[in-house]
């Protein structure tokens, strides 16, 4: 993931250790190491995701609640 989207609310596809995927709406903090910290807007919590899982990345409006 591009460190261009830190600040910025993306949709993100994906893949969790099990083989799960899900599209998640995030706001990105932080990218370092392979890992993604940011906070998930869904779910209304802080996350870390691990990077390498990430399959796709697109900007969504700022106004998301």
């Amino acid at each position: 993931m591009p460190e261009k989207y830190i600040g910025r609310p993306v949709s993100i596809i994906y893949q969790d250790r099990s083989g799960n995927i899900t599209q998640r709406r995030i706001v990105v903090h932080a990218i370092s190491n392979g890992r993604v910290r940011a906070y998930d807007l869904d779910k209304r919590a802080p996350r870390v995701f691990d990077a390498g899982r990430i399959l796709a990345v697109r900007p969504v409006n700022r106004h998301v609640g």
